[in-house]
């Protein structure tokens, strides 16, 4: 598959490397390495594929161009745009082609993600109660000094996606009850550190908190069940990384634990580009997810700049 990176920032030089020699080109409005300033100007007969790694604004008229032009779109998230049906003829465009376009979340791939998602479908751990999830890194500095970062609900939008995505993942649909408990604006323009919440269908409790005052980069997760519990203490690419699955004892004392600790290099990139290919060559476009996401972020993202602003 021949593909051309468009956005040549750092997650677009990840997706050039992670790509080898599939990527053939590179496109960036304001990177002069990049080979290409606009993806217009890429020979279509050249490349199969693009991974757009671009902000919110131009994703639209991009990835209809790309696949109007029956191009597969690997896209960062979140799939955004300024109305659901938007998201929706992409879709309708992608399925008259017979192109994908597939929106990347990478901590789908993540080991201890993995494990958890089978733990949950296993049904071992009974009825699932509670997820309270952390996830924070320390960029606030540089999403201050982006124009194009630091606006709008900034790290809910940003980190919040992929929280919701992660929900979505582990738990399946969320109800309509996701609501902004605390929104602040400790050093930048748009919020910094969110918390917000609500429920899955299947009863479970979601508690996030996403920031970008963590000086030291760090995820935590803690799934409490009838059965036991699992948690998640940070992320390979921030590791080392560790997994535990505790099996509750009756009526009560220490519980029956299993640890994995995990030390690697980050493989999310790597398994998500073998994931798309494998899309190409036999998968379809469904998009429903990503509307559902871009309605929640417009309406928690709402409340969060109002309540930032207090």
């Amino acid at each position: 598959m021949r593909v051309v990176v468009v956005g040549l920032g750092v997650q677009g030089r990840k997706r050039r490397d992670i790509a080898g020699v599939d990527c053939i080109a590179t496109v960036d409005v304001e990177n002069t390495s990049a080979d290409f300033s606009d993806i217009k100007s890429v020979p279509l007969e050249s490349f199969d594929a693009a991974l757009c790694c671009i902000p919110d604004s131009p994703k639209f008229e991009i990835i209809r161009y790309l696949l109007e032009n029956k191009k597969h779109v690997l896209v960062e998230k979140p799939l955004w745009t300024t109305t659901d049906l938007k998201i929706e003829e992409l879709q309708k465009i992608a399925l008259n082609n017979s192109v994908i376009c597939y929106t990347a979340y990478n901590h789908r791939f993540e080991p201890h993600y993995v494990s958890a998602k089978k733990i949950i479908e296993s049904g071992k751990l009974g009825k699932i109660y509670h997820c309270r999830v952390f996830y924070g890194n320390g960029t606030a500095r540089q999403v201050r000094d982006s124009a194009w970062r630091d606006h709008g609900s900034g790290v809910l939008h940003d980190l919040g996606s992929h929280m919701l995505d992660t929900a979505i993942y582990w738990f399946g649909s969320l109800n309509e009850d996701l609501k902004i408990y605390s929104s602040r604006r400790f050093e930048n323009l748009s919020p910094d550190h969110v918390v917000f919440g609500g429920s899955t269908k299947n009863g479970v409790q979601m508690e996030i908190e996403v920031t970008l005052l963590s000086w030291r980069n760090h995820f935590t997760c803690d799934i409490y069940a009838e059965n036991g519990s699992l948690h998640i203490e940070s992320l390979c690419k921030w590791g080392p990384t560790r997994f535990i699955h505790r099996t509750r004892v009756l009526p009560s004392g220490r519980p029956i634990e299993v640890v994995d600790d995990l030390e690697q290099a980050d493989p999310t990139w790597l398994n998500e580009y073998d994931y798309f290919k494998k899309l190409v060559s036999s998968g379809t476009t469904n998009l429903t997810t990503d509307v559902w996401i871009n309605k929640v972020l417009r309406t928690l993202g709402e409340e969060a700049i109002r309540m930032a602003s207090l």
